[in-house]
């Protein structure tokens, strides 16, 4: 008996629906949806339960190490916890005392497992929107964190010299010397704040070259995948030996040992060792 004609439409709207349900369409459609809504839902309870007794613990002791560790360590297990791995290397050319800690931005991704990388309690340099965050703003404030307005010159500047101070006082920093998230994942061309405050306090910078995050969540996207970061301390470099009027060489020195450490689709245009 010959068989019923199929109609295309019914076939294409067949293989549409095998491609959606079977394995790999929920694997590329629903598992990275769901990844960003577990991150998104149990960090904000973690954030909700641990966050207020520690601000109030924060606010009588004035100890920040506690809130501090609580956040990096938080944030790393949900990390993991939707199969991101970080693969840290270099640790042992890390220098004792205040650092400059400078590394490369490619995604959300890149944030957590870079600030996790660092085995000790740093401040940073983040945009001033974040601090507006319920119970996130005021961890941040409780950490020594600086708010930065980038749009507004003045105040920028203002918030670069008060991290300065703080530098000189003994707080290590992490700075993104990019300024924003690189939209392909290619080291960017690097702001001068950085060396500056490093030649300024005269402290040494630790380049840190940070690969993969640009696959894990890419700009302008919240869809998580999983995959493999791997954040690299990279020699110390004395900003000491260096004058301010020197900042345009220092600059691109860490640029360039940045670039020589990511792989070739990270590094920028045209790079050659």
């Amino acid at each position: 008996m010959a068989r019923p004609a199929r109609s295309p439409f019914g076939s294409d709207a067949a293989g549409s629906t095998i491609r959606l349900t079977g394995r790999s369409g929920f694997e590329e459609v629903c598992q990275p949806m769901f990844r960003t809504l577990f991150i998104g839902v149990f960090l904000s309870l973690y954030i909700l339960l641990v966050g207020p007794p520690l601000l109030i613990y924060t606010l009588i002791t004035r100890d920040p190490d506690p809130i501090y560790w609580a956040g990096v360590k938080g944030v790393m297990f949900f990390v993991r916890a939707v199969g991101v791995k970080v693969r840290v290397k270099g640790l042992e050319r890390i220098p004792p005392g205040v650092c400059l800690f400078t590394a490369n931005h490619t995604s959300s991704a890149d944030a957590p497992a870079v600030v996790g990388a660092i085995p000790r309690r740093i401040a940073i340099l983040l945009k001033e929107s974040l601090f507006k965050w319920p119970i996130v703003g005021q961890a941040f404030r409780s950490a020594h964190f600086i708010p930065v307005n980038r749009s507004a010159r003045d105040s920028a500047i203002a918030s670069v010299e008060k991290a300065t101070e703080a530098l000189k006082a003994g707080q290590s920093f992490l700075i993104y010397p990019e300024g924003t998230r690189s939209p392909d994942g290619r080291l960017q061309e690097f702001k001068k704040g950085a060396v500056m405050m490093a030649i300024k306090a005269g402290v040494p910078i630790v380049p840190m070259a940070c690969s993969g995050a640009h696959r894990i969540m890419e700009k302008h996207s919240l869809v998580i995948h999983p995959g493999e970061i791997v954040v690299e301390f990279l020699e110390p470099i004395d900003a000491s030996k260096y004058s301010l009027e020197e900042r345009d060489v220092l600059n691109e020195r860490v640029r360039m040992t940045m670039a020589a450490a990511l792989p070739p689709d990270q590094q920028p245009v045209g790079f050659s060792n």
